[in-house]
């Protein structure tokens, strides 16, 4: 019989699973959802920018709301707006209709990820916190790991609705398991009143900031508009945080980046998380446009990256007592990069069997480093601000994630423009030089690590 702190990282990581099920079925059925919405692929990345963005816009309230009304409660509301969100995109007859679906669908993802994790950080004691985190990746893992390969059965035997759809029963699944295995918290602390100006000064920056950087070359917006949407978001952002330094209960206490260990996960993991929402939104769009796979062979290649990353509860604790933290988010970080730059040397003539083992490789050792920033980074934060280290954390997360898909889209067209083709027909060779602009990103979060001390988080194995 599993123990408690196996069961809670399970229970709590099921919206991360929906969440990875979601993103990954959907990426492998971008052409075909292209072809039924009469739309090029590429401009599907605004499908899974909105969810993210709407992920963004949204986190900011889930930590106030988990006080407020119980971890155990908002974490069960936030899994059925998902379903419901995700009933909604499977119905959608245009691309802006699925975009607005995924907006809504966005928010309940916004409330359910730092909500389970803050579920996690306050129920588990710092002993047990790595074996817990190790836990907390299988689900996820196996979203990614099923994703692509569903979402190539999906698209070939029948329509891409189902890649929505199919999330609703996963969605009841989380729900009952929450209400049957999570406990009410104790020692939820009561927050004042919501900040409301807060919210819309955040709101309103990070959507101008990553809305002109997602309408970057698309000729839809004049470039002085887009300069002046950056400068806006970029101004409410600041004006967001100055404020946020005289007040006592901000809604994100920015104050937290000052923990050494949380700053080198939020800042110095960011590289790293763009790399994550770069690769798995080109893999299958080359794989399929520019090799000529089919969705099939192409989700049944892309899965080993997951299968990769449910290796890591095999490894994990053994690396981190035999060198360490700081020791392994080094090294991994180093193979990250040369694994994601090893992406951009596949060809259509590459054996299907190498491209496997690669990426299976590039699944290990970037889950590697994921797992070790996340149980780090929360191992120097009191337990009353852990709601508002959950909601940074997940806040830049998924802000990387929309960065990485956006650089992913930019990077193809303009690589396409170069070679005097079309981002609407892209070629096998538009996506050899993204890959190596995102695996030379990685090395940036090495200046953060370097800086961590040689025994940092002995304490949490």
């Amino acid at each position: 019989m599993l123990s408690r702190h196996r069961i809670i990282p399970l229970v709590v990581a099921a919206p991360m699973f929906l969440q990875n099920l979601d993103t990954s079925v959907m990426a492998t059925a971008l052409p075909s959802i292209a072809r039924a919405l009469d739309v090029q692929a590429l401009q599907l990345n605004l499908a899974i920018t909105s969810y993210l963005l709407s992920l963004a816009v949204f986190l900011p309230m889930s930590g106030w709301l988990a006080d407020r009304f119980g971890a155990k409660r908002i974490f069960c509301v936030a899994v059925a707006a998902f379903s419901l969100g995700s009933t909604l995109c499977g119905l959608a007859q245009s691309l802006p209709q699925l975009v607005v679906f995924r907006v809504l669908q966005g928010l309940g993802g916004a409330m359910m990820l730092p909500v389970g994790r803050l579920i996690l950080l306050r129920s588990v004691p710092p002993a047990q916190m790595v074996a817990a985190m190790v836990w907390f990746t299988v689900p996820p893992a196996f979203g990614r790991l099923a994703g692509p390969l569903v979402g190539g059965i999906i698209v070939t035997l029948t329509s891409w609705r189902w890649i929505f759809l199919i999330n609703i029963p996963f969605g009841l699944l989380a729900i009952a398991g929450a209400m049957y295995f999570l406990d009410d918290l104790p020692d939820e602390p009561r927050p004042g009143a919501f900040d409301f100006p807060g919210f819309v000064l955040l709101a309103f920056g990070l959507t101008a900031l990553l809305g002109s950087l997602e309408l970057v070359g698309k000729s839809i917006v004049p470039t002085p508009a887009l300069w002046a949407m950056a400068g806006l978001g970029a101004l409410a952002a600041l004006v967001y945080h100055l404020r946020s330094r005289n007040r006592a209960e901000p809604l994100i206490d920015l104050s937290i980046l000052r923990f050494p260990t949380f700053r080198a996960s939020i800042i110095g993991g960011m590289p790293l998380r763009i790399a994550i929402g770069a690769s798995p939104f080109l893999l299958p769009l080359m794989l399929q446009l520019g090799f000529g796979l089919s969705a099939l062979t192409s989700g049944a290649l892309t899965m080993a990256t997951a299968l990769g990353s449910l290796a890591t509860r095999a490894v994990m604790t053994w690396a981190i007592r035999t060198i360490g933290f700081r020791s392994l988010l080094i090294g991994a970080t180093c193979l990250t990069c040369v694994c994601y730059v090893s992406y951009g040397s596949f060809r259509p003539s590459t054996p299907h069997v190498q491209i496997f083992i690669t990426l299976l490789l590039g699944g290990l050792v970037n889950s590697m480093v994921m797992v070790a920033l996340q149980t780090l980074g929360f191992s120097q934060i009191p337990k009353p601000r852990m709601s508002h280290a959950a909601t940074l954390n997940s806040m830049a997360q998924q802000l990387s994630l929309s960065l990485g898909v956006t650089l992913g889209a930019s990077l193809v067209t303009l690589v396409a423009w170069t070679n005097g083709g079309s981002a609407q027909q892209p070629s096998a060779e538009d996506f050899y030089p993204a890959f190596g602009v995102v695996g030379a990103i990685t090395l940036f979060s090495l200046f953060f690590f370097i800086r961590l001390s040689r025994d940092e988080g002995a304490g949490l194995h």
